[in-house]
């Protein structure tokens, strides 16, 4: 999954990223939205947008010159070696990730304000009638010194993916099948990835 169109799929499809910082605190992780920036959308560069609650003691951790992770988790589920049909095999979980790393630019006044609006807008898209934060624009502009904006120029990108590769064609294809069954481990998504992986 190293290819740099699938890495942009799965940060624009999953975009609930896991932030992690290091400073004299220690290890610090939090949740956040991030989206790919627009004005960089394609080629090979990879920028990501984000904010952080002002009050979350790790927005600090954004302006010290550091590097920081971004954890993006596509789509994973657990994998029973009963939908092998053959083996041994043993059961695994099945993932495709994307840690991005880089130094944080924090986005003050209005480039920072300009990515809580296109952060809006990225989520709302996917609604067949998207609300418009134009709708609460005065609101919004009065709680946003409340965020922390940020960029990130990706110095490293590492892009994980085990989709069953390591197993007969045959068997992976029972696995997807097997994925996109009702049931307790139903993960269609995942099966999808497999299937456009080639399974």
């Amino acid at each position: 999954m190293q290819a740099p169109d699938a890495v942009r799929r799965l940060i624009g499809d999953h975009g609930w990223a896991v932030l992690v910082t290091g400073g004299p605190a220690g290890l610090r992780a939090t949740h956040i939205p991030c989206l790919l920036d627009p004005a960089v959308a394609a080629g090979p560069e990879l920028v990501i947008l984000g904010h952080t609650a002002r009050a979350d003691p790790q927005s600090a951790d954004l302006t010290t010159g550091n590097e920081v992770l971004l954890v993006f988790q596509g789509p994973h589920g657990y994998i029973s070696p009963a939908w092998y049909e053959s083996g041994p095999y043993v059961p695994t979980w099945n993932y495709e990730a994307v840690h991005v790393h880089g130094v944080p630019e924090v986005l003050e006044g209005e480039a920072g304000f300009s990515v809580l609006e296109r952060t809006v807008e990225h989520f709302e898209a996917a609604f067949e009638e998207p609300w418009s934060l134009g709708s609460s624009m005065d609101y919004a502009r009065r709680i946003a010194p409340g965020t922390v904006a940020f960029r990130l120029r990706a110095t490293r990108v590492e892009a994980k993916a085990k989709l069953s590769q390591d197993k007969p064609e045959e068997a992976r294809a029972r696995v997807a099948t097997a994925l996109e069954r009702p049931g307790p481990h139903r993960q269609p998504e995942l099966a999808a990835e497999m299937r456009r992986a080639g399974c």
